[in-house]
């Protein structure tokens, strides 16, 4: 499993804009045979920065993930959304195992 939290701070008059985009993506990624988890979750305190957890089966899905119609068209869509560039940091599940993810 490969475990990525993209973070993104978008502009405030652009939050409920952002966040409609981002859900159509996410209710695209989850159909992904590559993607296990897709989590789209606003920080409490300040409603215009959002993380992204993306749970992937293997190392090679991300980039199958980009390569769908519907992550270029979030893409382009929030482009001019974001207040900052998207930062990403990966990750390696330590529990449960990938046994414990079907």
């Amino acid at each position: 499993m490969l475990i990525v939290h993209v973070f993104a701070r978008v502009k405030p008059d652009q939050v409920e804009a952002f966040r409609a985009a981002t859900l159509e993506n996410a209710r695209n990624s989850i159909k992904e045979p590559g993607i296990a988890r897709f989590d789209v979750i606003q920080q409490q305190d300040d409603s215009t920065r959002f993380v992204l957890v993306e749970v992937y089966r293997t190392s090679d899905d991300p980039a199958r993930h980009k390569e769908t119609a519907h992550y270029q068209k979030w893409r382009d869509t929030v482009a001019d959304m974001m207040a900052e560039p998207r930062t990403s940091v990966k990750y390696t599940n330590v529990f449960p195992d990938e046994q414990g993810w079907d």
